[in-house]
C-alpha cells in the first residue's frame, strides 16, 4: 500500500472522528432553535445529548464483539453510511420522537466507529509510529469541538438547525467515499493492531479507570465554564465564543504536540497531559479572578485533556489485554462514563458551592488519575514480549515473517501492492 494512500485514508477516518463528534454536540449549541422549531423545551431536547451519550456507554462493547469477524473497510464504510442515513433522518423530522430515534441510530454507530478507527487507522502505518497515528485520528475530535460545533452553531442560528445537520449529513458523505476508496480491506483479527502489542490486564484496566477519573474531572469543570468566566472571571456573556474558541485552538496544539513526543514515552507523556490539567484546574480555583489568568488556564486545560485522549488511544493499543477493538470500545465506554459523571458531579456541588467549586473537584479527580498513572511503573512487566519496548519503538520486526501484508487483508489480491507505508 502506497504512502499517499495511507495517509488518505488516514485522513478520513479522522474526518470521521470530526464528524461524529461534530454530530454530538451540535444539539449543544442549537438548543434554543431545535425548541422552538419543535415546540418543545429546552430541556427536553437536551435528552437529544443524554440518551445519545448514554447509547454510546452501554453499547460500545457489546456491538463490537457482535461485528468482530467484518472487515474494517466494509464494517467502518458501513457505519459511516448509517451516519449520514441517520443524520439525514435528522434533518427531516418534524417531532421529538423521531428525531431522538434518529439520535440512536447514529448514537450506535458512533460506539461502533469509534471502537474499530483506532486499530483502522494505526494498522495503516508501521508501529512505531503507532501514538503519532492515533493523535491524528483523535485531532478531528477536537478540531470538531473548535471549529466544527461553533461553525454549526453559526450557521444552524442563522439558516436554521436543520440547515446544520443537512451540511453534517453531506460531509459525511465525502467522508464515506474517502473511506470506502482508500481505506485497506483488513481482516479485523490480523495485523500488529488487531491485539495488545504488550498485553497486560493490569495495566489496561489501570487505562480505563484513568479515562473515567481524568474525563469526569475535565468535564466537571468544562460543563461550567461559561458559568466561570462570566462569575468569576468576570467576562461578559458575549465573550464566552471568543475564549471557547482560545480553549480549541490550544486543545489542537495539545494533539499536535503528543504526536511529535508520544511514540518515545507514552506513559510519561499521558501522566505529564493529567498533572497539567490538574494544575490548570487549580490554578483556575485559586486565580481564576484574574481574567487573563483565566483564560490562560482554561486554554491549558483544554490542551492537556486533548493530549491525554490522544495519548490514552495509543496506550490501548500497546496493553490490550485482547483484541484491540474490544479494547478500545471499553474506553470509550469508560469515557463516557466519566463525561456523565462529571456533568453530574458538577451539577451536585454547584448550587451549594458555587462555580469554583466545579474546577476544584475537576482538578482532585484528575490528581487521583494522576497517582494511578504513577503507579504504572510498579505492575510494568519486567521484560515487554517479542523485545518491544514500552516506548512502542522495539525492534524494526516484531511479527512472525510469515505474516505478510497479503496475508493481514481480507483477501491478497483485493490491493494494488503489498506491504505497508514506511
Amino acid at each position: 500500500m502506497r504512502r499517499s494512500r495511507a495517509v488518505g485514508a488516514l485522513i478520513g477516518l479522522a474526518g470521521g472522528t470530526f464528524l461524529y463528534t461534530t454530530a454530538e454536540a451540535l444539539p449543544i449549541g442549537l438548543l434554543l432553535p431545535m425548541a422552538a422549531d419543535l415546540a418543545v423545551t429546552p430541556a427536553q431536547v437536551g435528552l437529544l445529548v443524554t440518551a445519545y451519550g448514554a447509547v454510546v456507554m452501554v453499547a460500545s462493547v457489546p456491538l463490537t464483539a457482535l461485528v468482530r469477524t467484518i472487515p474494517r473497510r466494509r464494517l467502518l464504510s458501513a457505519l459511516l453510511a448509517g451516519f449520514v442515513l441517520s443524520t439525514a433522518i435528522t434533518v427531516v423530522a418534524d417531532d421529538l420522537t423521531l428525531l431522538l430515534a434518529a439520535r440512536m441510530a447514529t448514537a450506535a454507530t458512533h460506539a461502533l466507529f469509534w471502537a474499530v478507527v483506532v486499530p483502522a487507522a494505526a494498522e495503516l502505518f508501521p508501529p512505531r509510529l503507532r501514538g503519532r497515528v492515533v493523535a491524528v485520528v483523535f485531532a478531528g475530535g477536537t478540531v470538531a469541538l473548535a471549529l466544527g460545533v461553533p461553525a454549526g452553531t453559526w450557521l444552524g442560528e442563522r439558516a436554521g438547525w436543520r440547515v446544520s445537520f443537512l451540511g453534517v449529513a453531506a460531509l459525511g458523505a465525502v467522508v464515506l467515499a474517502t473511506v470506502a476508496a482508500l481505506l485497506p480491506s483488513t481482516r479485523p483479527d490480523q495485523g500488529h493492531a488487531a491485539r495488545g502489542a504488550t498485553p497486560d490486564a493490569r495495566r489496561f484496566w489501570l487505562l480505563v479507570a484513568m479515562a473515567v477519573l481524568a474525563t469526569a474531572g475535565a468535564i466537571a469543570a468544562y460543563t461550567y465554564v461559561a458559568l466561570f468566566v462570566t462569575e468569576v472571571a468576570g467576562f461578559s456573556a458575549a465573550s464566552v465564543g471568543a475564549i471557547l474558541l482560545v480553549r480549541g485552538i490550544a486543545s489542537v496544539l495539545g494533539i499536535l504536540t503528543v504526536a511529535a513526543v508520544v511514540d518515545r514515552s507514552p506513559w510519561t507523556v499521558l501522566t505529564a497531559t493529567v498533572a497539567l490539567q490538574s494544575g490548570a484546574l487549580l490554578g483556575l480555583y485559586t486565580f481564576g479572578h484574574r481574567p487573563a489568568v483565566a483564560v490562560g488556564l482554561i486554554a491549558v486545560a483544554g490542551l492537556a485533556f486533548a493530549a491525554f485522549t490522544a495519548a490514552l488511544g495509543g496506550l490501548v493499543l500497546q496493553v490490550a489485554p485482547g483484541r484491540s477493538d474490544l479494547a478500545a470500545a471499553t474506553v470509550s465506554a469508560a469515557v463516557n462514563v466519566g463525561i456523565t459523571a462529571g456533568a453530574l458531579i458538577g451539577g451536585l456541588v454547584l448550587p451549594g458551592h458555587g462555580v469554583r467549586s466545579t474546577v476544584l473537584i475537576g482538578a482532585l479527580l484528575g490528581i487521583v488519575a494522576a497517582v494511578l498513572a504513577l503507579g504504572e511503573r510498579r505492575i510494568r512487566p519486567a521484560a515487554a514480549p517479542l523485545g518491544l519496548s514500552d516506548d512502542l519503538q522495539g525492534p524494526r520486526t516484531i511479527w512472525p515473517a510469515s505474516r505478510s501484508a497479503g496475508q493481514n487483508r481480507e483477501t491478497p489480491s483485493s490491493q494494488g501492492s503489498s506491504g505497508r507505508p514506511a
